[in-house]
C-alpha cells in the first residue's frame, strides 16, 4: 500500500491542467434558444426566428464576469435543441436564420480578447434538431461543426462536453466517438483543456450545488477516466503524448477509449458547475443565490483542489440582468477584500520532523486578534500528497489553541477560521491575548510534503 501511495505522489498534471488550475474561477453563458422559450431543455422543433436579442452586449459579459474575479468564460454555442449559435456551414438551424442576430460565438470571443479574459466553447453532443442523429454519420456532423470552432475563433482555454444522450429520429441512442472528438481537439487546440464527466482533462464534481468534496484528490484511477485517448504505445509519466495525462501508460489497453487497468492512475482534477441561479437559462422570476452562498461555494471549490465554473445567463436582449450583475459585483469585492493582500508573515520549515510530518511555523509581522482565512498550497507540479493537517494558533501568552483541521490541499485549501458573516468577530477584536504566530502541522501524506506556498488573511 505505501509502494501504491507513493505511486500515486508522483503522478502529475500536463502543463494544461496545471494553467487551467491558475484560473480558479471562471463563467458559464447559458444563451440559445431556451433564452426565449423560457425552458430549459429544447426538442429541436423551435423556429429559427425565435431567437431574437435586442441589445446583444458580449462585451457587458465579460465586464460582468471580470468585476467578480472570473478569468474566462465558457459559452453555450450549442445546447440540445440543436441550434448554433454561430454561422455553421453544416445546419440551417443556426443565426444566420435569425433575422438580425449576429454571430454570437464570435461576438463572444471577440469581447473576451478585447477584455483580456481566456474563451472557450460548449458543444452539446446530443442534438434533437439533426436528422443524422442515431446514425454513425452523426459524428461526422458533430466533428465538422466542432472543426468550425476549432479554427475560427482563436485561442481556447476548454472545450466543454456533458454527457447527455438520447434516441434520434430512428430511435436508435447516438453512440459517441469521443476519442475523436479529443483527436480534433488536441490537432486544432492543444492547449485547451477538455470537460467531460470522466475527464480527460478534467472532469466532473458530481453535483450542480456547488458543493465539492471534503478531500478532493486530482489522482484518480485510470479506469474512470472514460475519455483516455487512443494510445499508439507505452508513453512517459509526464509531458506531452497521445496519453500525456496518465500515468502507467503501458498498462493502456488498445485504443478504445477508457480502457484501462485498475492499478493504473490518471491526474484528473475536479470541475465544480453549478448556476448563480436555480436553472441554467434565464427566467424572470429566478433570483440569484445570497452572497453569503456564492462564498461558500467559492470556498468549497475554488478553495478545495477544484476550480469554479458559475454560470451567468444573458436575458433575451442579450445582457446579462442587472440583479446578477449587482451580485456578482458584491462577491468581487468581497473576495478582494477577504483574500487581496495577505497579512505580512514569514514561514519557517522546522527541523527534525519526518518528510511527511513537517510543521511548519508562521510568524505575524504584527499580532492580531483573529486570522480570518489560512489558504495552503501545495507544488503540485509535483504531485499532490497532503492528506490530513492541522492549523494552530499561538499567543502572545504562550498559549497555544487548535484552530483548524483538514485533509486534502492539493493546487489551494482555503481554510476559514472566522467566519466574515458572523458576528462574534466583534468580540474577538476586543480580545487582549493576540496571536502572533501560527503552526501548519502536516500529519499524513503519500510522500514527501512540497508546500508552495502559506498566505494568511
Amino acid at each position: 500500500m505505501v509502494s501504491f501511495l507513493k505511486e500515486a505522489a508522483a503522478v502529475v498534471p500536463t502543463k494544461r491542467q496545471l494553467d487551467w488550475f491558475d484560473m480558479g474561477f471562471y463563467a458559464f453563458v447559458h444563451f440559445g434558444m431556451n433564452t426565449f422559450t423560457d425552458r430549459e431543455w429544447g426538442d429541436g422543433t423551435e423556429k429559427e426566428e425565435w431567437f431574437a436579442p435586442t441589445a446583444l452586449d458580449c462585451d457587458q459579459w465579460v465586464e460582468t464576469v471580470k468585476q467578480a474575479g472570473m478569468k474566462g468564460l465558457i459559452l453555450t454555442a450549442k445546447h440540445h435543441d440543436g441550434f448554433c449559435l454561430w454561422l455553421s456551414k453544416y445546419t440551417e438551424h443556426c443565426v444566420k436564420n435569425s433575422p438580425g442576430a449576429p454571430d454570437v460565438v464570435g461576438e463572444a470571443a471577440r469581447a473576451c480578447k478585447k477584455g483580456g479574459i481566456r474563451f472557450g466553447v460548449y458543444l452539446s453532443p446530443w442534438d434533437r434538431n439533426s436528422p443524422y442523429y442515431g446514425t454513425p454519420a452523426y459524428n461526422d456532423y458533430y466533428c465538422s461543426q466542432l472543426e468550425e470552432l476549432l479554427t475560427g475563433y482563436g485561442e481556447l482555454f476548454c472545450v466543454w462536453f456533458d454527457g447527455a444522450c438520447g434516441e434520434g429520429p430512428n430511435g436508435k441512442r447516438q453512440v459517441y466517438d469521443f476519442p475523436r472528438y479529443v483527436e480534433l481537439i488536441r490537432r486544432y487546440q492543444p492547449q485547451a483543456v477538455i470537460f467531460n464527466d470522466k475527464g480527460p482533462d478534467i472532469r466532473w464534481c458530481g453535483n450542480e450545488a456547488g458543493v465539492g468534496r471534503i478531500s478532493e484528490w486530482s489522482v484518480v484511477p485510470g479506469e474512470l477516466c472514460a475519455l483516455a485517448e487512443k494510445q499508439t504505445g507505452p508513453g512517459p509519466m509526464a509531458g506531452e503524448g497521445s496519453l500525456s495525462h496518465l500515468y502507467n501508460t503501458d498498462k493502456f489497453l488498445g485504443g478504445l477509449a477508457g480502457i484501462l487497468y485498475a492499478d493504473s492512475l490518471a491526474f484528473v482534477p475536479a470541475e465544480v458547475d453549478t448556476s448563480i441561479r436555480k436553472g441554467w437559462f434565464w427566467h424572470e422570476e429566478e433570483e440569484p443565490k445570497s452572497l453569503e452562498k456564492l462564498f461558500q461555494i467559492y470556498k468549497a471549490s475554488v478553495g478545495g483542489n477544484a476550480c469554479l465554473n458559475l454560470n451567468i445567463p444573458p436575458n433575451r436582449e442579450g445582457r446579462m440582468d442587472e440583479r446578477d450583475v449587482k451580485r456578482l459585483k458584491e462577491l468581487g469585492e468581497l473576495l478582494r477584500r477577504e483574500f487581496g493582500t495577505p497579512l505580512e508573515a514569514s514561514v519557517e520549515k522546522l527541523e527534525g520532523g519526518y518528510p511527511t510530518q513537517p510543521e511548519y511555523l508562521i510568524r505575524l509581522a504584527r499580532p492580531v486578534s483573529h486570522v480570518r482565512h489560512v489558504i495552503l498550497e501545495e507544488d503540485i507540479a509535483r504531485g499532490q500528497r497532503i492528506e490530513n493537517f492541522r492549523i494552530e494558533a499561538m499567543f502572545e501568552s504562550g498559549s497555544q489553541f487548535p484552530l483548524f483541521q483538514g485533509t486534502t490541499v492539493g493546487h489551494r485549501k482555503i481554510c476559514t477560521l472566522t467566519d466574515p458573516f458572523a458576528q462574534q468577530n466583534r468580540l474577538l477584536d476586543d480580545r487582549a491575548d493576540k496571536i502572533d504566530r501560527l503552526l501548519v502541522r502536516v500529519t499524513a501524506a503519500r510522500d514527501e510534503v512540497l508546500l508552495k506556498s502559506v498566505k494568511v488573511y
